[in-house]
């Protein structure tokens, strides 16, 4: 039988660059994580559209 492990979604937001494409890692309210993966367009793209409601 496999060990349970907590699962939290404590930690940061993680992204790392693979050979063709990105990973990102975003931990969720009540434990776990998103993994998305994303090609450089659609970072860029995720990118425009998060500076358009980002105030400073």
């Amino acid at each position: 039988m496999a060990a349970m492990k907590p699962r939290t979604g404590d930690g940061p937001l993680e992204v790392v660059e693979e050979t063709r494409s990105i990973i990102m890692r975003v931990p969720l309210e009540g434990g776990g994580r998103l993994v998305v993966e994303i090609t450089a367009d659609e970072a860029k793209a995720l990118r425009d559209a998060l500076e358009g409601v980002i105030k400073d």
